[in-house]
């Protein structure tokens, strides 16, 4: 045998947990939003935030800090709790829609009242596919790992960057450990403590972006309220795609150890060719 000859070995991973993993490799790294939104419009969309004039970028990236600030009020202060389980995932769409269609119809002006109540729906979709796969949302980890889900638009890399889920995540772990400490320690989202702020200055920054596809592809002129309504159903479709994705490779983790997880999953990308 050749000594340069790569040998296969078998996958550390039951067959049900190696196909698990597959899919959410596929979810996690083959279509962004904004590849989904065009296959809606026909033709592709300007991508990120750079391109939309200054004041406008400021709004959206307002918005997407807006946003994630209540949504990690509602993480901090109720996720955790004990609560009746909220409606199935087709509600959270539907609901999602419907502020969709406001922001169609009154476009970027809406934005700031839009953004936020959708988010906030997403989120609700988010944390129960995160309980359907194990995680524990008493715990603050468990609960930031639901705002992570904004971060985590791999569609949003620019030419040249080769970040995908993992280096995404890798970016974010620091200060996620230290956010939870500050949440579990003090217990409210309204908190000026560094990590935190700097928790929500990093997943605004990287939803921003994904958020700008969405204002640029309600923008065009022929989409009004009914098109603006079917691409935030897409949007909350893709993050609840990214969600279960997520809280897969997370309930993996848990049982195999996050290194064997992770090398798994590299395999399988570069075999998907993602």
């Amino acid at each position: 045998m050749n000594s340069f000859e790569i040998v296969s070995t078998p996958s550390p991973l039951l067959k049900a947990d190696l196909d698990a993993l597959r899919d959410a490799v596929r979810r996690l790294e083959s279509q962004g939003f904004a590849v989904r939104v065009a296959q809606l419009l026909g033709s592709p969309i300007a991508k990120g935030i750079e391109v939309l004039p200054q004041k406008y970028g400021e709004v959206v990236q307002s918005a997407a800090r807006t946003a994630i600030e209540k949504s990690l009020e509602v993480a901090v202060n109720t996720l955790g709790k004990k609560a009746p389980r909220g409606p199935g995932n087709g509600f959270h769409k539907l609901a999602a829609g419907a502020s969709g269609a406001l922001g169609g119809f009154f476009g970027l002006a809406a934005l700031a009242v839009e953004l936020p109540v959708s988010t906030t729906i997403m989120l609700r979709s988010i944390a129960e596919i995160a309980r359907s796969h194990g995680e524990d949302l008493t715990n603050p980890e468990g609960r930031l790992a639901c705002i992570e889900v904004f971060a985590l638009d791999t569609g949003t890399r620019r030419v040249g960057d080769e970040a995908g889920y993992y280096a995404i995540r890798a970016g974010l772990a620091q200060i996620v450990r230290e956010a939870a400490a500050q949440a579990a320690e003090r217990g409210a989202a309204r908190e000026s403590g560094s990590a935190v702020v700097r928790f929500i200055t990093q997943v605004a920054a990287r939803f921003g972006v994904t958020v700008s596809d969405k204002v640029l592809a309600q923008a065009v002129p022929v989409i009004g309220a009914a098109a603006g309504s079917a691409i935030n159903v897409i949007f909350t479709d893709y993050f609840q795609s990214v969600a279960t994705g997520h809280f897969t490779v997370r309930r993996l983790e848990r049982r195999y150890g996050p290194q064997v997880v992770r090398l798994e999953y590299e395999r399988i990308r570069r075999e998907l060719g993602l």
